[in-house]
C-alpha cells in the first residue's frame, strides 16, 4: 500500500515538472525560466527520494543532498548576474 502511494506520488511530481518544464520553454522572461528550473531541480530531488523509498538504498539521499545544493548554488549565481553582473 506504502509503495503504491509513492508511485501515484511519483507520477504527480513527474507531471509538476513536464508542467514547470513548458514555462522553462515558453516563459517570457528570464525570471520565469530561473524560478521553472528552480521548481525541476525541486521536483528531481523530489523523485530521488521515491526513489530511494521504493528501493531501500539510502545512498540516493546523499545524492540527493549534492543536488540540492548544487542546484541551490546555480540557482543563486543566475540570479545574482542577473541582478548585477559579475
Amino acid at each position: 500500500m506504502v509503495n503504491l502511494l509513492i508511485e501515484i506520488a511519483a507520477g504527480i511530481t513527474l507531471l509538476s515538472m513536464i508542467i514547470s518544464m513548458y514555462r522553462f520553454v515558453k516563459g517570457p522572461h528570464k525570471v520565469d525560466r530561473i524560478i521553472s528550473f528552480d521548481v525541476m531541480a525541486i521536483a528531481s530531488l523530489a523523485l530521488i527520494g521515491f526513489i530511494a523509498a521504493l528501493s531501500n538504498k539510502v545512498i540516493y539521499l546523499d545524492v540527493a543532498l549534492v543536488y540540492g545544493i548544487l542546484g541551490f548554488l546555480g540557482v543563486v549565481i543566475v540570479a545574482r548576474f542577473l541582478e548585477k553582473g559579475f
